[in-house]
C-alpha cells in the first residue's frame, strides 16, 4: 500500500513519530513498537501502511529530502548562496541532519534502488550543473558530481561537528555560527566562482 500525504491522520502520526525515532536511533536502533506507541496506534497498523522498517525509513527520508530541496533551492549560478542555505537549514534542524546521516551509514550503497528519490535528486542537480557548464556559467573542467558532493560536504561541515558548536557559550553561539557560515560561503566561492557567459560579456 502506497501512503498518500495528508490522507489519514494515523499515517501522519506514524510519519511524525518515525521521524523522531529514526533521527534518535538510526534504522537498526529504531523500534516499530516505540513508533506505534508514539503515534497512538498499533504495530500492525504501521506495517500495513509502510511494510518493513527500512521502507518506513525510506519514506521518511524522501520526505525530508523534499523539505531540504524546497528550503535550499540550488541555483547553479550562485553555488555559494546554495551552500549557505544548506548550512542554515541543518544548523536550525540538527535532528534532520542525523536522520539523513543514518541512512548513509546503515544502508550504504546497497539499500537504494535506481528510482530512489535521493538518487533521483542527485541526478537532477548534477544535470542542472552540467547545463550551467554548457551555458558557460560554471567551469566545465569539473565533473558535475564532484561539484555537488564537494559543495554538500563543505555546507554540512559544521552540522557534522555538533560537539564543537555545543562547546561555545550560548550567548556566543549565533555569532560563532555566522562566522562558520561565512567560511562555508567563502570556500565555495573560491572553488566554484560564477563564470560570466560569453553572451553576457557581449552585452
Amino acid at each position: 500500500m502506497t501512503p498518500q500525504p495528508g490522507a489519514d491522520s494515523t499515517r501522519d502520526r506514524i510519519v511524525t513519530a518515525a521521524t523522531v525515532e529514526f533521527s534518535r536511533y538510526g534504522i537498526a536502533g529504531a523500534r516499530i513498537d516505540r513508533i506505534a506507541k508514539a503515534a497512538k496506534t498499533s504495530k500492525e497498523r504501521v506495517y500495513a501502511y509502510f511494510g518493513g522498517k527500512e521502507d518506513l525509513y525510506r519514506f521518511v527520508s524522501a520526505r525530508e529530502l523534499a523539505a531540504v530541496a524546497e528550503a535550499t533551492r540550488m541555483d547553479p549560478t550562485d553555488l555559494p548562496g546554495y551552500a549557505g542555505r544548506i548550512h542554515d537549514y541543518f544548523a536550525a534542524h540538527p535532528e534532520r541532519f542525523r536522520l539523513m546521516a543514518w541512512g548513509r551509514l546503515e544502508l550504504g550503497d546497497t539499500g537504494w534502488s535506481a528510482d530512489d528519490p535521493i538518487r533521483q535528486t542527485i541526478a537532477h542537480k548534477a544535470e542542472q550543473l552540467r547545463k550551467a557548464q554548457e551555458a558557460g556559467h560554471l567551469d566545465a573542467a569539473w565533473d558535475p558530481l564532484d561539484v555537488l558532493v564537494l559543495i554538500n560536504q563543505i555546507a554540512v561541515a559544521w552540522a557534522d561537528q555538533p560537539d564543537l558548536a555545543a562547546a561555545v557559550p550560548a550567548h556566543e553561539r549565533a555569532e560563532y555560527l555566522a562566522a562558520r557560515r561565512a567560511a562555508i560561503v567563502a570556500a565555495v566561492q573560491r572553488l566554484f566562482p560564477p563564470v560570466q557567459a560569453p553572451s553576457d560579456k557581449a552585452r
